[in-house]
Formats: structure tokens, sequence, C-alpha cells
């Protein structure tokens, strides 16, 4: 898949990640929650500070910095390969897009915007699905669709050499 596309791709998940943050931001004080489908999904607004579910809340500035070496290494794979299968590339760039919407979060306020809150589940944004997404398409390519070169199927201990001289 071109690296255009998929630009294109993380491009759309920063946009739709920071424009529902924004309506959030304008409709829901912090700590509020509504209820939007029955007692399953509420809109609940947190500042979250940390990683995933909170985690490693003092580590901020390490967050930010991780998650621009990580961006950076997508974007470096996203480059290289010229030809990357297509779900491979859009997983990288669900979690490209998903990054860099986080991020902007963290440079802007210090903290992440997260307000989709399944009440079995901790409250999240639409860049931690994209991010989760991305990762789940990558896991599908890697255990249903990577193929073994021919080479590669069968091991080292099987070569010639490695099997030393008989007696």
């Amino acid at each position: 898949m071109k690296a255009r596309y998929l630009y294109v791709i993380a491009l759309a998940v920063v946009a739709l990640d920071q424009a529902s943050k924004h309506l959030a931001l304008s409709r829901l004080p912090f700590g509020s929650s509504v209820p939007v489908v029955g007692s399953a999904v509420h809109l609940t607004m947190v500042r979250n500070a940390g990683g995933a579910f909170g985690l490693f809340q003092s580590w901020a500035g390490l967050l930010t910095v991780i998650t621009i070496a990580v961006a950076a290494v997508i974007i470096v794979l996203i480059r290289r390969r010229t030809a990357l299968p297509g779900l491979v590339g859009v997983g990288l760039a669900l979690q490209l897009g998903g990054a860099v919407g986080n991020l902007i979060d963290r440079v802007r306020f210090h903290y992440v915007v997260d307000f989709i809150d399944l009440r079995v589940w901790p409250v999240f944004n639409l860049a931690d699905s994209a991010i989760t997404l991305g990762l789940l398409l990558l896991a599908y390519y890697l255990v249903f669709c990577e193929r073994r070169r021919p080479d590669a199927e069968s091991p080292a201990s099987d070569s010639p050499a490695s099997q030393g001289t008989k007696d």
C-alpha cells in the first residue's frame, strides 16, 4: 500500500480524534458522566496524565518521549517499506494517527482527554481505539496471513553443517 494513503488514514484518525475531543471538552465538564446508550455506554470526561489504563501517572514526560519515538519509528517503517501488505500498512497508519492524536493532547494540556466509558473498561478516546485496532490488525496479519519463506521452514539444526559427521 502506498505511503500517501497510509498518511491520509493517519491524518483522518488525528482529525476525528481531535474533533471528538473538542466536542467532548465543549459539552462535558470534567468528572461528569452522561449515559448515551442505556447503562452500557456513557460519556465520562476524565484527564489521563498517564498511559494506557491510567498507568504511569507520574511519568508524563517519559510517555511523551516514548510516543514521539514510536511515531518516528512508524513513519520510518512506512517510508522505507515500498510495498507493505494492506493490513500491516493500515495497522501502522491507525497506530500512528492514534499516537499523534494523544501526543497533541499531552503537549497541549499535559494530559490526554478520555471520554468514552463502557463501564467495564477504563475510559478511553478515539485515538486509543485506533491504536488498539491497529495492533489487532497487525496481530491478525502475523498469526493468520504471514507466510513463511521456503528457506525459513526448516530449522537451522537440520542443516548438514550442524549435524556433524557420522562415525
